[in-house]
């Protein structure tokens, strides 16, 4: 890079319209799992845009407040003009940040992690010195984090099993013991427990404080 005061990465997050998304909530949280989609989504890109080692977070959507969220943190909204699926929305906003900043690398991250550590975010971005590179999920067979270097596709390929297809695929799974944050994506209500250990962000805080009040019967929380 010619100028190294530019941060090295642009992060690409895709988003479900949050009417649609999290349906492995539904049960567990029926009233609020729009809400809580939309938080993950916000905590996750602001938790990215304070890496310093991330100049821009591009947030692929059709959802206009998910758009008013985002924008709101400092992060761009793109609409996903394919809508036709979670990898060619990543293709569209890699070919958008590519353009945009073609010196830079883009990653693409999952939307769902709301305990995200600015530190543990960019540990595994240092630790991306391969052409691609892919942060294992928890469980160990998802993908949270896939990053390529300039001018290298981003050939994302997450859905079941993304894991072992990002390797097949040659990407080379960043190594790091220290970025439980980064790895927790949350798509059941025992995931969402575990990230509320870890600490989520505060726009999840405040849903689950509303979680909170309406499983007690706080009067003015539930809704």
């Amino acid at each position: 890079m010619s100028d190294l005061q530019v941060a090295p990465w642009i992060l690409v997050i895709p988003v479900k319209r949050t009417a649609i998304a999290k349906s492995r909530l539904a049960a567990a949280y029926p009233q609020h799992r729009p809400e809580l989609a939309r938080a993950f989504a916000v905590d996750t890109t602001a938790a990215a845009l304070a890496s310093p080692l991330v100049r821009a977070v591009l947030v692929v959507t059709d959802d206009p407040v998910v758009s008013a969220d985002i924008t709101a943190v400092g992060a761009y909204a793109v609409p996903d003009l394919p809508g036709v699926g979670l990898n060619e929305a990543l293709e569209h906003g890699a070919a958008v940040a590519a353009a945009e900043f073609p010196d830079v690398g883009v990653a693409a991250l999952s939307a769902d992690l709301p305990a995200l550590r600015p530190a543990e975010l960019t540990a595994a971005l240092k630790a991306c010195v391969a052409d691609r590179n892919f942060v294992i999920d928890l469980p160990g067979t998802g993908t949270t984090l896939l990053a390529a270097s300039p001018g290298t596709p981003l050939d994302p390929r997450f859905g079941v099993g993304s894991a072992l297809a990002h390797q097949a695929s040659g990407a080379v799974p960043v190594e790091l013991t220290t970025i439980d944050s980064l790895r927790r994506d949350v798509d059941t209500a025992a995931d969402l427990a575990h990230a509320v250990q870890l600490g989520v962000g505060p726009r999840t805080a405040d849903v689950m404080s509303l979680v909170l009040g309406a499983a007690t019967g706080t009067e003015g929380l539930a809704c």
